[in-house]
């Protein structure tokens, strides 16, 4: 016989080499380097792997084209630290523990991504993510969102935390069927305690959030090569933290509270007390991040250097595509520089994708709120 590969796994490597390629090409045209002839026939030749330089820029191309990212104007910034030798859980948790120490920077984060190799991966989809557990009387205990998460994680053999709002979750890394939960020291996860700069019991809440998001369970495409094991770190921009993680009802839901606090008349909606409230949520988280020495952006200025961002690529002869709902921040977005701009959502490659549910099917409880991308 002519062909004893199936047809789809022909298609499926010539799709392959043709980003290979394709990746190749923009690689050497962007960076000016020489040698593109003898890549792209080792390419033909079935000896292509990507190179430690190559591996890099593709991580940076990867956060360029991310549609959903408005602080991707860093991209070029970007510390790519290639592990592709290392498979073995503890080895992959012990780089994970440096990759916090060296994100955290004193404060000063750094947008950095590990990259691993084949055949291990985070199951978690943030490395640092806070329990959930339900209450006798229906309520929970902690961010509602992990609920599913805690589930699973308790199932694998974690007896739970003290039970405080707050309490930090282990990590679960899989090689083959194999599933590992590791702790991570008080050391590697640094947060910060919310307290508002007027209003002292905005401070008396007991609030507090993480200094440092890891997404931790994106697949990344590069050059027809995924890469299931890449936590990837930046810093937050103040509305995730005081506009969604603490303020939606699906989350921690401290309207309610912060306006209490504030002394506002939560009794009808036309006070607004609710608007009045996010506000104040907003100033105090970055009050907070900024008296404890914490990057942190605000949605004003990201979204202007975003535009900054666009010009850039514009001058480079790039498009900039986005997801506009992702680009706008969830609070006075029509007060920001993107709100009037039309985006086209076209992912290019290189680039971050979500991967199927790492759990086993049938779930093993069907309530509580699903993770969210």
């Amino acid at each position: 016989m002519a062909f004893m590969t199936p047809p789809a796994a022909l298609l499926a490597s010539t799709e392959t080499a043709a980003q290979a390629e394709e990746f190749l090409r923009q690689y050497h045209r962007e960076t000016g380097r020489p040698g593109l002839a003898e890549r792209l026939s080792q390419l033909r030749q079935g000896r292509f792997t990507l190179s430690r330089d190559e591996l890099s820029y593709g991580a940076k191309l990867a956060w360029r084209n991310s549609t959903r990212c408005v602080g991707r104007g860093y991209w070029p910034a970007l510390e790519v630290r290639d592990l592709r030798h290392l498979t073995e859980p503890d080895a992959v948790f012990a780089a994970l523990l440096e990759h916090l120490h060296a994100a955290w920077n004193g404060g000063r984060l750094r947008a950095i991504i590990s990259v691993f190799g084949a055949g291990v991966r985070v199951l978690n989809p943030q490395l640092i993510r806070y329990a959930a557990y339900v209450q006798p009387d229906g309520s929970v205990v902690g961010d509602p969102q992990n609920l599913e998460l805690t589930r699973r994680l308790r199932a694998l053999g974690w007896p739970g935390g003290p039970g405080t709002p707050f309490d930090v979750l282990p990590v679960a890394i899989s090689s083959g069927s194999a599933v590992r939960l590791y702790t991570l020291p008080p050391g590697a996860v640094r947060e910060v305690p919310i307290s508002h700069p007027q209003v002292a019991a905005v401070s008396e809440l007991g609030l507090k959030w993480h200094a440092l998001p890891v997404i931790s369970d994106m697949r990344l495409e590069i050059a027809g090569q995924d890469f299931v094991c890449a936590p990837f770190s930046g810093w937050y921009l103040q509305t995730e933290i005081a506009a969604r993680n603490l303020a939606d009802a699906g989350r921690y839901h401290v309207l309610p509270r912060v306006a209490q606090a504030l002394g506002l008349d939560t009794t009808r909606e036309r006070s607004l007390w609710r608007d009045r409230a996010l506000l104040e949520l907003n100033v105090a988280v970055l009050h907070s991040f900024d008296a404890a020495g914490v990057r942190i952006d605000d949605h004003h200025s990201v979204t202007r250097r975003f535009v900054r961002f666009e010009q850039r690529e514009a001058s480079a002869g790039r498009r900039v595509y986005g997801r506009w709902s992702w680009l706008i921040p969830p609070m006075s977005p029509a007060l920001t520089p993107v709100w009037h701009r039309q985006y086209h959502d076209t992912e290019l490659r290189p680039n971050f994708f979500a991967q199927p549910s790492p759990w086993p099917v049938p779930a093993l409880a069907a309530s509580g709120c699903p993770f969210h991308r």
